[in-house]
């Protein structure tokens, strides 16, 4: 069963969107050169502490362990669930992406950006504006009447349409008072099939895109996921509502 969010609940499913999207926010400012995927991490534990919510990941239960950082941190050939360690540090032509999830009040906020450290190839910084692109190309069709395979058809076309890679053993997914909800949400699909979508729906959409061979392997840590040829991934995420209109994107930073 796919949840459909009341009004009363997406009052504060905002709310908890508006707070995970601060929280990345911010922490796009401390990445920079020279600060390692440690202090990100740690600065994300401080600000979610100052914004009254947790993290979704901490300690996150996967097949063989319990996630250890607060927000998922992967850099370069590092596509998804990077662990942020005080030896990696930042250097300028990296990438970094930066998934926040969070709890507030009951309901998960989740969203992810990739961003520039210093001066970035040109072919990377194409990669990463690739990746955006086909996100809102996703969002747009995330429209009731519509069926999950229309998202992924529209992220699909436009991404192979530029030569890159598709992830597909990792996929988007419904998210509210759970981290992963129905539907799963694939980057990669047939228009006019899967789940029909209905307003009040909330779903998160993240293209995984790579810049070569689309295969991937799971380090030695159990969590952090790799390009199989070592080229640079990007992953950027929205949580959307779907609704009897336009999709709404719930993922926007509160106003200072």
């Amino acid at each position: 069963m796919i949840p459909i969010k009341s009004e009363r609940d997406l009052k504060v499913m905002r709310k908890a969107c508006s707070v995970a999207a601060t929280v990345l926010d911010r922490l796009c400012k401390v990445a920079r050169e020279g600060v390692s995927t440690l202090e990100i991490d740690m600065a994300a534990k401080k600000i979610m502490s100052e914004l009254s919510c947790r993290s979704a990941c901490y300690h996150y239960r996967g097949p063989d362990s319990r996630y250890p950082g607060y927000v998922c941190i992967s850099v370069n050939d590092q596509v998804i669930h990077g662990i942020g360690t005080a030896d990696r540090i930042l250097k300028s032509g990296d990438i970094v992406s930066m998934d926040v999830s969070v709890v507030y009040q009951g309901f998960v906020g989740d969203n992810t950006r990739t961003v520039f450290i210093g001066e970035v190839a040109p072919e990377t910084r194409k990669l990463v504006e690739a990746t955006d692109i086909a996100l809102h190309k996703g969002i747009a069709a995330a429209r009731a009447g519509n069926r999950v395979g229309d998202i992924s058809a529209a992220i699909q076309a436009y991404v192979e349409s530029c030569g890159y890679g598709i992830v597909e053993e990792f996929t988007g997914h419904g998210v509210g008072r759970h981290m992963h909800e129905e539907p799963q949400i694939p980057n990669y699909g047939k228009a006019g099939t899967g789940p029909l979508l209905r307003a009040g729906m909330t779903l998160a959409i993240e293209p995984m895109i790579t810049m070569g061979s689309p295969e991937i392997f799971v380090g030695e840590d159990g969590w952090t996921v790799y390009t199989s040829d070592g080229k640079p991934s990007c992953h950027i995420e929205h949580t959307v509502l779907v609704t009897d209109a336009e999709p709404e994107i719930l993922t926007i930073p509160m106003q200072d």
